[in-house]
């Protein structure tokens, strides 16, 4: 890859020029550093996750690092997935909901898509994906299908339940003080959280990841990962592996038994606690995690009390002609969904492994 420089000014005078390079191993260290104090920064920018998808599903790490001299100022993780049909993508970041550059100022950030940009069409992929929080204007193709949900936590455990809208508040005390509801943490759960996402994801007919990749996390995050889980009279009913950036919660994967809401309220009751859990341990804001505008999930998250703020996807078509449409809001999946279901869980769950692979 060509490495692209740009010279940037300010105010004292020329700077040294920003070079941006494809990112190599002994890099990791400065670059996760600067994630961790970059104002754009996220969790699936560190080096951890993007390994943890690569050594699982065999892709391409093909992240770029921004330099001005030896300083690392700025970040654009990059994953090069193959399609199922031979076709691949580079994305920002692959099996995640955030993504798109971390730098210094816009003039970095530019520089990082425009390498990217350059590396998509050199290598003639299908499309590069930029999963942006926010809207950086960069004149590719927009994915307006997602929203996200993050809000401050309070500052005392009480205030918790307190400012959730009154029906949620209602069914969250009554899970606990009538069905007797408890949420307990242990990085050992995660047996139980594989087990119950399997089977949501089998209802909902979609393909779910395999274990080992949770296993994967959990090892290249031993401090900044856990998972919490909610038991009904001794049985587990429910699961949530949270990752733990700078001063916040990101509660990202989840699972529950069938009939758990109908029966005990579980997941009311489970991320109530889990924000409980969040004020005690001393972080200030509760990243609740994507949803698909109009889908359950959606609707869920804003009857807890939280608002929806717009996800900017955006897209640089290459090779491809149109944007990627292999989601529950096409029409043409619901044979697809239909199928998935039928399977016998054995079946789903071995399956789910190779298909997994190509739905990044």
């Amino acid at each position: 890859m060509t490495e692209r420089s740009d010279e940037v000014e300010n105010g004292a005078g020329a700077q040294a020029p920003v070079v941006v390079r494809q990112a190599l191993e002994v890099d990791a260290p400065a670059m996760d550093r600067f994630v961790l104090s970059a104002e754009h920064g996220t969790f699936f920018h560190l080096s951890g996750w993007t390994r943890a998808v690569v050594e699982e599903f065999q892709h391409r790490d093909r992240s770029l690092v921004a330099l001005r001299g030896d300083e690392v100022v700025g970040v654009l993780p990059l994953t090069e997935c193959s399609g199922l049909l031979g076709g691949r993508a580079l994305i920002s970041n692959a099996y995640a909901v955030y993504g798109g550059p971390a730098g210094v100022d816009r003039e970095v950030e530019v520089a990082l898509v425009r390498a990217a940009e350059e590396l998509a069409v050199a290598e003639g992929v299908g499309r590069l994906e930029l999963r942006c929080q926010r809207d950086l204007d960069l004149g590719f193709e927009r994915l307006d299908l997602h929203a996200t949900f993050i809000r401050e936590l309070p500052a005392q455990v009480e205030d918790v339940l307190k400012r959730m809208p009154k029906k949620a508040r209602a069914d969250a005390r009554k899970a606990r003080k009538s069905h007797g509801l408890t949420l307990t943490e242990g990085r050992w759960y995660v047996g139980d959280l594989v087990r119950l996402f399997h089977a949501n994801k089998q209802a909902l007919g979609s393909p779910a990841l395999p274990g080992s990749f949770f296993a994967r996390l959990l090892a290249n995050f031993p401090d900044h990962s856990t998972v919490h889980l909610t038991k009904h009279e001794g049985e587990p009913v429910m699961a949530v592996m949270s990752f733990l950036f700078r001063d916040q919660v990101v509660a990202y994967y989840s699972g529950s038994a069938a009939d758990a809401d109908r029966r005990c309220k579980a997941s009311g009751f489970t991320y109530m606690a889990l924000q409980e859990w969040s004020v005690r341990a001393g972080y200030r804001l509760f990243d609740f995690g994507r949803s698909r505008k109009g889908s359950g999930a959606f609707a869920f998250k804003a009857r807890q009390g939280f608002e929806a703020e717009d996800l900017h996807y955006q897209i640089r078509l290459v090779r491809d002609k149109a944007l990627p449409s292999l989601n529950p809001s096409n029409p043409k999946t619901l044979v697809l969904q239909r199928g998935w279901r039928s399977l016998p869980a054995g079946v789903a769950r071995r399956l789910s492994t190779t298909a997994s692979r190509y739905l990044p």
